[in-house]
């Protein structure tokens, strides 16, 4: 593949992702497609992965081009050890140029990559500003370091990945908090509906006629939704303290 050719084509990829994020999209879907493109498009890179980090800050595999990636990383996660976890630890970018000169410490990571050909890795943080979310995983069948070309790719591959995460999470989020908003007003809705309910069947104000319902909620210990919602569906009815003089209501 010529230079062009490849240039020509990392723009279309870096266009098509930037598409997917417009658009309603799943996450994995979009990690999966940037691995392949990181296989594909970069000049020497043989196999690539993302590991996540979980909310408890442990990395996990959500990507991988081949099986051989998988396990070459879940060694890494099994150790604790390795050129991913220095990058999530660190938060920058580790180059190894010869698996087989790695740190001994690495020793899973590096029998485990040499056993399934690989002799050269790159990790890459997916970072926004100080927060490291997880790792690219970068690996080669050659030794030596990869271009610079490849690298300043490599980044742009990382910064997508971390936007689509980041992004889906803030819908995610966003949508939760809508709900929570939509429930809060059906409810207010219910409770007015109560109001009417009580001051109509007991000849009260609305002001007094939520106080009733307040105050059954309180004493029963349910929630004052609940109490709403029977009042409007005609299973509960709240007699007027003033016909009652006890104050107690009772259910019809």
């Amino acid at each position: 593949m010529t230079d062009i050719l490849r240039e020509a084509q990392l723009f279309q990829t870096f266009a098509k992702l930037a598409d997917t994020l417009v658009d309603d999209y799943d996450v994995v879907e979009l990690l999966q497609s940037l691995v392949d493109s990181c296989r594909d498009l970069l000049s020497t890179t043989s196999a690539a992965g993302i590991l996540l980090a979980d909310t408890d800050g442990e990395l996990e595999l959500v990507a991988s081009t081949s099986e051989g990636t998988r396990l070459v990383e879940t060694m890494q996660l099994g150790a604790q050890a390795g050129p991913c976890i220095e990058s999530f630890r660190t938060g920058t970018a580790v180059s190894v140029p010869s698996i087989q000169d790695s740190p001994p410490e690495w020793a899973a990571f590096r029998e485990s990559a040499l056993t399934l050909g690989f002799a050269s890795a790159e990790a890459i943080p997916l970072r926004l500003r100080d927060v490291t979310i997880g790792t690219l995983n970068l690996l080669r069948s050659e030794s030596g370091a990869a271009s610079e070309t490849d690298l300043l790719a490599a980044q742009a591959f990382a910064d997508v990945a971390t936007i689509g995460i980041l992004h889906e999470r803030t819908l995610r989020e966003s949508e939760v908090l809508a709900q929570q908003l939509q429930a809060a007003l059906n409810h207010r809705v219910v409770i007015e509906q109560a109001k009417g309910v009580v001051s109509y069947t007991n000849n009260v104000l609305i002001d007094e006629a939520f106080e009733m319902i307040r105050d059954y909620s309180r004493r029963h210990g349910l929630p004052i939704t609940e109490v709403a919602g029977r009042i409007v569906r005609r299973e509960l009815h709240l007699p007027s303290p003033r016909n009652t003089g006890s104050g107690h209501s009772q259910q019809s």
